[in-house]
């Protein structure tokens, strides 16, 4: 990990705050299964059948019949996905912004994971790249697993039960760990022009 940081540089990963935790999880589950200039048209749709709105609320959601979500291109599991997803922000399962700032990591997962087709790993990614959280290995994340078998010259990828009692030694800031293992990926790839490992950032 010394000889990956020298290389790369300083950690650069800079958290998106000023999104709800309704609006980064309706986008996850926008993205899921597609390609990022798909995912983006599909939310501009979405969006502008709430004039006036950056981006609608959850009873707004579902108000809004389910046909006219249809046509902008999310699929029925996406849109049940996506009502569940308001249900649970106005019962409070999901935490508002003010609300998760004073949760524990588990506890914000294991809230989440109870919304439809959102899972741990969804929610890993909202707390490193929304919620800026320092200490979070998302083991089951290929991308992490494959950077780590690159930057410490291993054969095969290591399972999940393996990296994270190897993680063990960068608590607490695993989150920074986590962004090097993606770059190592990324630096690899760069002369071979394949897909980057980082996730986007929703």
């Amino acid at each position: 990990m010394r000889r990956l940081i020298r290389e790369i540089g300083p950690c650069t990963l800079k958290p998106r705050v000023g999104r709800s935790p309704f609006e980064s999880l309706a986008r996850a589950i926008a993205y899921q299964q597609l390609h990022d200039k798909a995912a983006k048209s599909i939310l501009r749709r979405f969006i502008a059948l709430f004039p006036g709105r950056r981006f609608p609320r959850p009873a707004e959601i579902l108000a809004t019949n389910g046909r006219a979500m249809r046509r902008t291109g999310f699929s029925r599991a996406k849109i049940a996905a996506l009502r569940d997803l308001a249900v649970k922000a106005l019962n409070g399962t999901v935490p508002t912004s003010r609300v998760i700032k004073l949760l524990d990591d588990e506890v914000i997962i294991e809230q989440l994971i109870e919304v439809r087709g959102i899972g741990r790993w969804t929610d890993e990614m909202l707390l490193i790249f929304q919620l800026g959280r320092p200490d979070v290995l998302p083991v089951g994340d290929f991308g992490v697993r494959n950077g780590f078998r690159i930057a410490y010259g291993r054969r095969a990828i290591p399972t999940p039960q393996a990296l994270l009692r190897y993680g063990e030694r960068w608590k607490p800031y695993r989150t920074v760990a986590s962004w090097y293992l993606w770059r190592a990926v990324d630096l690899a790839k760069t002369r071979a022009g394949s897909v980057r490992a980082m996730p986007v950032q929703l």
